[in-house]
């Protein structure tokens, strides 16, 4: 009897356990100088999520606040309508683990902000989340080098993220606005 609970019991989990994936590695980079992350990012590419779907040429800026506090302004095209999102962010242990930041959108509410890799020029960053179906990367230009491109994505597969899920964000009318001189 025993034996044939253990072979169910068995018989359940496997299914659940094949299935299973590992967890990706999230850990953020030793240290960040906040003030050198601050200033405008463009988007490159990103994991799908409801909060940005459809969304291109997307921006975000990071800004001190007076209180100490990040201002953080997201901002992107869809469908012809110009769409922005302003939140906070902060750092919630400077000193022991700066690169793990907390970003809110709406109150009180925070969720993880990991930068996972940042160049030596704080010109790319990979930024993740507590949860694997948060990935981000980041760039001071609209575009990235070829080179560039396959450091970052080596550095996210190697991390355990599923690179095939990427999207690739459209960027051309930052590119075409910067290389007019607008």
């Amino acid at each position: 009897m025993n034996r044939l609970i253990t072979v169910a019991m068995a018989a359940c989990l496997f299914p659940a356990l094949a299935g299973a994936q590992p967890q990706p590695d999230n850990s953020t980079i030793p240290y960040l100088d906040l003030n050198r992350y601050l200033g405008t990012w463009y988007e490159i590419a990103r994991f799908d999520h409801s909060f940005e779907r459809g969304l291109d040429n997307v921006v975000a800026e990071y800004q001190l606040r007076d209180d100490g506090l990040v201002r953080v302004t997201n901002s992107g095209w869809k469908k012809g309508k110009y769409k922005t999102a302003e939140g906070k962010a902060k750092q919630p242990d400077p000193v022991n683990d700066p690169a793990n930041l907390m970003v809110s959108f709406f109150m009180f509410f925070y969720s993880p902000y990991k930068v996972m890799m940042l160049d030596d020029d704080y010109q790319v960053a990979l930024v993740g989340s507590k949860s694997p179906k948060y990935l981000w990367i980041l760039s001071r230009t609209p575009e990235l080098s070829p080179d560039m491109t396959d450091m970052v994505l080596m550095e996210a597969e190697a991390r355990g993220y599923d690179i095939a899920d990427l999207i690739w964000v459209d960027q051309s009318e930052n590119i075409s606005t910067l290389t007019s001189g607008m």
